[in-house]
């Protein structure tokens, strides 16, 4: 799995050998089951997290309802906002498949740094194309339609249908899993 890493980095920039063997010694590699919380409303997150294998649900507790916020899967990046801010959570981290995360902490991702300087402008790129990403999808969530935010979704990351229960990704639209099965019958039958 310390070769999906490899991968992933070297995307963005060239490595030595030295680099490629640094790298590998600073991950920590888990293992998560289907159904497993990284992380749960209320906790300190000490951990940012690489998917390299699975699909996790970022989602929050409201009036006893879970709210789906976001889906991560292979090569993304999760920055849980407990972890940047140093205070509890607001949300819940689940797997929703049997996952393979790569874990960072501070003090590894310093050393890492240390020894291998230029992954900092890899780091400021993929951390600005994170803060876009989340920014796009607030904005399609305030100003898109729950059939066009499906829409969207279903041309940008089509894969999750077959990953991702209905239910979540209706409560991910913003509607209830009855509405989207209305949805998506008046959609096929328009087709």
């Amino acid at each position: 799995m310390e070769d999906k890493i490899i991968a992933f980095i070297t995307q963005y920039i060239p490595l030595t050998d030295d680099e490629i063997a640094t790298i590998k010694e600073q991950n920590l590699i888990k293992y998560y089951k289907k159904g497993s919380t990284l992380l749960s409303e209320g906790e300190y997150s000490k951990e940012c997290f690489f998917v390299l294998k699975g699909c996790i649900r970022s989602f929050h507790i409201i009036d006893g309802e879970e709210r789906t916020t976001e889906f991560y899967t292979e090569n993304q990046t999760i920055n849980p906002v407990s972890y940047l801010t140093k205070e509890p959570s607001a949300y819940y981290l689940s797997c929703l498949e049997d996952s393979v995360i790569a874990l960072g902490s501070d003090e590894r991702n310093k050393k890492l740094l240390e020894k291998v300087p230029k992954l900092g402008s890899m780091i400021i790129n993929l951390s600005s194309t994170l803060i876009a990403e989340s920014s796009n999808s607030l904005d399609d969530f305030k100003n898109l339609s729950p059939e066009m935010r499906y829409r969207k979704l279903m041309e940008t990351r089509p894969k999750l249908f077959q990953r991702v229960p209905l239910y979540h990704i209706a409560s991910y639209l913003g509607i209830t899993p009855e509405s989207l099965s209305r949805m998506r019958k008046r959609i096929s039958s328009n087709l």
